[in-house]
C-alpha cells in the first residue's frame, strides 16, 4: 500500500508553479493483486494541464498611472505562474485519481490547490482584459449602475472603498452582476476562492500588493485611482450585457 503525507502530495508546488517535477505515478491494488500501470489509463480531459497565458489586450508602456514595469512582472510572474501551477496542479490530481490507496484528505489538498489556482487564472484574465481604456463608463453597464447604486459617483465610492478595505493584505474587488438574484453588487474578496455564486464579475481589480507595490508601495489608494483612469469600459459593457442576457 502506497503512503503519502500532505507534504508529499503537494511538495514542489510554489505559488508561481514553475520547477514543479511532475513524476509518474501507479496505482496499487489491493493486496495480492497486481498494480496497473496509471501510464496505461486514459487521462481525464478535467485534468490535461494544457492551459496558455492569454496575451495582454493593451500596450503595458501605454497605461496612465500603472508602469510597464509593474505590468509585465505582475503577467510575467503572477499570473503566468498561476497558468503554470494549475497545470501542474491538474496533471498531478491525473495521476493521483488513479491510485485506490491515496486518502481522501490527501487528494482533498490538491483539490483546494486547484480551486485556488483556477481562481487565480480567470480574475487575472478578467482583471488584464479590462485595462487599457480611457476610464470614461457609458453604454449598458452605466444604466446598470445606476440601478443599482443611484448614481456613477456612488458605485465608485464604495468601489475604491472595498478596494480600499483591502489595502495591505490580498485579494480582489468584483463589480459583478447576480444572474439568480438579477443584483449588482462590489463584492470583497479575500482571496482567489471568494466569490458570491452565481456571481459574474463585470470589472475586477487585483488588490494583491504584486499589483501596485513596486509603483505604489503602501499606498494602495494612489493604485486604486490610476486603475480607475485606465478601465475599459467597452469590455465590463460587454461583460454586462452578456450576463443580464443570461438572467
Amino acid at each position: 500500500m502506497s503512503i503519502f503525507t500532505r507534504r508529499n502530495a503537494i511538495k514542489g508546488i510554489a505559488a508561481g508553479g514553475a520547477g514543479l517535477a511532475l513524476t509518474g505515478m501507479s496505482t496499487s491494488s489491493a493486496a495480492g493483486e497486481p498494480s496497473t500501470n496509471a501510464s496505461t489509463l486514459q487521462m481525464a480531459r478535467a485534468f490535461r494541464g494544457e492551459h496558455q497565458p492569454k496575451a495582454l489586450p493593451f500596450d503595458p508602456a501605454k497605461l496612465k498611472g500603472i508602469s510597464e514595469k509593474l505590468l509585465r512582472s505582475h503577467f510575467d510572474n503572477n499570473y503566468t505562474g498561476a497558468v503554470k501551477a494549475l497545470n501542474a496542479v491538474e496533471q498531478r490530481l491525473d495521476a493521483m485519481m488513479k491510485d485506490k490507496d491515496l486518502p481522501a484528505y490527501v487528494y482533498g489538498d490538491l483539490k483546494r490547490e486547484e480551486l485556488i489556482r483556477t481562481g487565480s487564472v480567470v480574475l487575472h484574465e478578467f482583471y488584464f482584459a479590462n485595462l487599457g481604456g480611457d476610464g470614461k463608463s457609458g453604454g449598458a453597464v452605466l444604466d446598470l449602475i445606476k440601478t443599482w447604486f443611484g448614481s456613477y459617483e456612488q458605485w465608485e465610492a464604495e468601489f475604491k472603498r472595498t478596494a480600499n478595505a483591502l489595502g495591505g493584505g490580498s485579494g480582489w474587488a468584483i463589480f459583478a452582476f447576480n444572474t439568480h438574484t438579477g443584483e449588482a453588487h462590489n463584492y470583497w474578496a479575500w482571496d482567489h476562492m471568494h466569490n458570491a455564486p452565481m456571481s459574474r464579475p463585470l470589472l475586477v481589480l487585483d488588490m494583491y500588493e504584486h499589483a501596485y507595490h513596486m509603483d505604489y508601495g503602501a499606498a494602495a489608494a494612489k493604485y486604486i485611482d490610476a486603475f480607475m483612469q485606465n478601465v475599459k469600459w467597452e469590455e465590463v459593457n460587454r461583460r454586462a450585457e452578456e450576463s443580464v442576457a443570461h438572467k
